[in-house]
């Protein structure tokens, strides 16, 4: 194994480190008060997983399903098959799969998803009577989105050759 795919693992393994506490910690914290009294009426903190629950039980279906599979879902499957790649002798195999996580890659939204609470959060900003704080959650998903992208750019798996007959 090359130093740059021993780099590409020890890069996936701390992006699921961040992972982890970017699902599970709050993300967003979202505050409306009535201007006139300056009272709290509402406030909501939430994390990716909690995020993807409002959204099944508002009706958000489809959205919910795209959040969880592509912030949630994707991002696993793309370790394990690192892992499985970097484990097969065969190079066809390898380098197929090689190509299949390079595939699934362009489409995750852990990046848009960042971008998205963050765009929340300079909309609120913009409303007198709305505030938004950012969450831990927040900082170590866009830490997992950065570290994982990173891993993959070391990751190396050569064409297999062809056999000219």
């Amino acid at each position: 194994m090359t130093t740059r795919n021993m780099a590409a693992i020890a890069l996936t393994l701390v992006s699921l480190i961040l992972l982890v506490p970017g699902l599970l910690q709050p993300a967003l914290t979202i505050t409306a008060t009535l201007p006139v009294f300056n009272k709290e009426i509402f406030r909501q903190t939430q994390n990716v997983l909690q995020a993807v629950k409002s959204l099944y039980e508002s009706g958000n279906y489809f959205v919910a399903g795209l959040v969880l599979l592509f912030s949630v879902i994707v991002p696993f499957i793309k370790a394990a098959l690192l892992g499985v790649m970097l484990a097969i002798k065969s190079p066809q195999t390898k380098y197929r799969l090689y190509l299949f996580v390079r595939s699934i890659s362009k489409w995750a939204m852990a990046d848009v998803f960042a971008v998205g609470v963050f765009i929340a959060f300079l909309a609120s900003k913009a409303t007198d009577n709305l505030d938004a704080v950012i969450g831990a959650g927040f900082y170590y998903f866009v830490g997992y989105c950065l570290v994982s992208n990173l891993a993959f750019q070391f990751l190396r798996i050569p064409a297999p050759e062809r056999n000219n007959q």
